[in-house]
C-alpha cells in the first residue's frame, strides 16, 4: 500500500481536502498561492480559483459550488462557471488569517485563526459563524489546525498545533457553544499534529508536520493504532472519499530531497 501522488503544481503549502460525497468532487486550496482547487475522480478534471490573499478552507453549498474563506472575507466560487463573488467577513484582525475550519451538524461555520504573515502565540481564535452572527468559542490559540466532530454532533476535536495535543470539547448541539473536557492525545515524537477527520469507526486521522506521515488514533484511550508514511516531511491535511480512502494534502519542506512536498496524494486504506 503506497500513497499515490495524483497532483502536483510547485505550491507551497497544501492544505484542507474536503470531500464532497453527495457529488463525488473533491476540493483543496493552496493557501499561499491563493487558489482553490476542484477535482473530479472520475474525469480527473482538476479545476481552480485564484483569489486575492491566502484561503484556507472550503465549505459545501451543490455541486461545484462552494464557499471558501480567505484573509479578505469568505467568497462563494462557482466552478461552473470559475466566477467568484464575496459573502462576509468575521471582524477578526489584520495580523491573523483564517486556517482550518468545519461544518457542524446544524450547518454552523467552525474556523480558526492564526498569524500572519508571523506566528505568534495565543493570538487566534476559534469562531462559529451561522446566519449572520458570529462569536468566538474558543480563545487563544496559535496555529489553530485540525477539527473533527463525533458523528452524533456532540464532541468537538480540535488541534491546536503548537501544543503537540488534540483536546476534547462537548458540543452543544442547540446554541453552539463549547465546553473543554480534556486532552486526549499528546504527540512525543518528532511530528506535530495538523489537519485531522474522523473515520466510519470514529477514529481520527491525523496529519503530521514534521512527521511525514498521516496517523490513526482512538480518542477514547489516546492509542496510536497505525500510521502510514508518506515520501515527504510536511503532511498537511486528510480526507476520506466515499470509498473510506484518503486524500492527504502536503506542504515543501526546506530539504533538498524533499521534492515531493507540496502534493496531492490518495491512500488506499481499503487495499492494506
Amino acid at each position: 500500500m503506497n500513497p499515490n501522488l495524483i497532483f502536483h503544481s510547485n505550491s507551497e503549502l497544501l492544505e484542507g481536502p474536503v470531500f464532497d460525497l453527495d457529488n463525488n468532487l473533491l476540493y483543496f486550496v493552496s493557501i499561499l498561492d491563493c487558489l482553490v482547487y476542484c477535482y473530479n475522480p472520475s474525469t480527473k478534471e482538476i479545476l481552480s480559483v485564484k483569489l486575492d490573499s491566502p484561503v484556507s478552507c472550503v465549505f459545501f453549498k451543490e455541486r461545484k459550488k462552494i464557499i471558501v474563506s480567505s484573509k479578505d472575507g469568505f467568497f462563494e466560487i462557482d466552478f461552473n462557471t470559475l466566477k467568484k463573488h464575496f459573502v462576509f467577513q468575521l471582524d477578526i484582525e489584520d495580523f491573523v488569517r483564517y486556517n482550518d475550519g468545519i461544518t457542524d451538524p446544524v450547518g454552523r461555520f467552525i474556523i480558526g485563526t492564526m498569524g500572519y504573515p508571523e506566528v505568534k502565540n495565543n493570538i487566534g481564535n476559534v469562531y462559529s459563524y451561522f446566519k449572520g452572527e458570529s462569536k468566538t468559542i474558543i480563545e487563544n490559540t496559535t496555529i489553530s489546525n485540525g477539527l473533527a466532530f463525533s458523528h452524533d454532533g456532540k464532541t468537538l476535536f480540535f488541534i491546536d498545533t503548537p501544543t503537540n495535543k488534540v483536546a476534547k470539547y462537548a458540543y452543544d448541539l442547540k446554541t453552539g457553544e463549547v465546553e473543554f473536557q480534556s486532552h486526549v492525545i499528546e504527540f512525543r515524537e518528532k511530528g506535530s499534529p495538523d489537519g485531522m477527520c474522523m473515520g466510519k469507526d470514529s477514529m481520527l486521522w491525523i496529519a503530521e508536520w514534521g512527521g511525514g506521515c498521516v496517523s490513526k488514533w482512538n480518542p477514547n484511550n489516546g492509542e496510536l493504532l497505525e500510521k502510514i508514511n508518506l515520501p515527504c516531511t510536511n503532511v498537511t491535511s486528510c480526507c476520506f472519499d466515499n470509498k473510506s480512502n484518503l486524500y492527504v494534502t502536503t506542504a515543501k519542506a526546506n530539504k533538498p530531497n524533499d521534492i515531493y512536498g507540496g502534493g496531492l496524494y490518495y491512500i488506499e486504506l481499503n487495499k492494506i
